[in-house]
């Protein structure tokens, strides 16, 4: 396992299986993406409330969302980079709307398992710095979205 994965449920929704397929999936994520063994991300399940309570703080967008994350990596003005420091690599954190993920699961017709392993990957390579803001780049972060969940087993 190369990721340290802090899982916090705050839905009370998910089994513990379900958590286990997150985890083993990420540490596929990780290891694909080459990320050093030790790194930490936390991964936390909400409500819709919740997740619009976060989207409307950081995002100022005042709508439930499917999935937030936060890179811990990116300097904020100001911040002075530790280079030398022997820590673990924190990436950041993940935050999923589990009701999103169901909604999403039946508009897709996909399984629930598959919507929320699309979202933890896709909001991993978040933190991993990848982004669709413009055409080039999404295409870049959807063709390795789906090459990890493919690959992984989580096919549509």
């Amino acid at each position: 396992m190369n990721l340290v994965i802090d899982f916090l449920d705050e839905t009370n929704e998910l089994s513990d299986e379900q958590i286990k397929k997150v985890e083993t999936l990420l540490n596929f994520a990780a290891e694909k993406e080459k990320i050093e063994v030790g790194s930490e991300v936390s991964v936390t399940f909400v409500s819709n409330d919740r997740i619009q309570e976060i989207n409307r703080e950081y995002r100022h967008k005042d709508a439930p969302t499917d999935v937030i994350s936060f890179a811990l990596e990116e300097l904020g003005e100001g911040e002075v980079e530790l280079v030398g420091v022997n820590m673990p690599r924190i990436l950041g954190d993940i935050i999923i709307s589990i009701p999103k993920a169901k909604e999403q699961a039946g508009e897709y017709g996909h399984s629930f398992i598959r919507e929320l392993g699309f979202l933890s990957v896709h909001g991993f390579l978040h933190l991993l710095g990848y982004d669709h803001m413009n055409e080039a780049d999404e295409k870049e972060m959807f063709t390795l979205q789906k090459e990890i969940l493919d690959e992984y087993g989580l096919t549509r």
